[in-house]
């Protein structure tokens, strides 16, 4: 796995950790957490540094969505985490 992927599939998970915080009274359920991330990742981390296009926050939400459920439909379970494979498509599409 490259670093730039490395790096990115980390800031994923530094933002459903702080999500998870952020919404410890739900237990970090949130129906529209893909938009508190995109929030998160364009403004708050380095995310926009590290893509080979900078992202527009409603593009990483939609694109957040769609993997959520793409990664979710795939039966069996990928031996890759989430956010390994979240990484690997977003420098896809950002490309």
């Amino acid at each position: 796995m490259s670093d730039t992927i490395t790096k990115i599939s980390e800031l994923l998970k530094e933002a459903a950790e702080t999500h998870h915080q952020v919404y410890r009274i739900t237990d970090g359920t949130d129906d529209d957490w893909a938009s508190w991330y995109s929030d998160w990742l364009t403004r708050l981390s380095e995310l926009p540094d590290l893509l080979p296009r900078r992202p527009v926050r409603s593009e990483l939400t939609y694109h957040l969505v769609a993997l959520d459920r793409e990664y979710s439909s795939i039966s069996p379970p990928p031996d890759l985490a989430w956010e390994h494979f979240y990484a690997q498509q977003l420098t896809e599409a950002f490309a």
